[in-house]
């Protein structure tokens, strides 16, 4: 599979990661519910390493874009 699938599925898995927890956190406090603790936290986990996934396949573009060294 080449990089440019890959991010096919992962930019849309981390729209949903990240509605997960902008959802499940407040959801959680007001009910104080087990499985919404379990959902925030592994929901957490599992879009730290989604995203830095999505760093790694997008780092040409990092460093090109936002490494780049100034010309004078």
């Amino acid at each position: 599979m080449n990089k440019s699938t890959v991010l096919k599925f992962i930019n849309p898995a981390l729209a949903l990661l990240l509605i997960n927890q902008v959802l499940s956190g407040p959801l959680y406090a007001a009910t104080n519910s087990e499985f919404l603790e379990g959902l925030h936290t592994a929901g957490g986990v599992t879009l730290a390493a989604v995203s830095a996934l999505h760093l790694w396949l997008n780092w040409g573009w990092v460093r090109a874009t936002l490494l780049k060294k100034p010309t004078h």
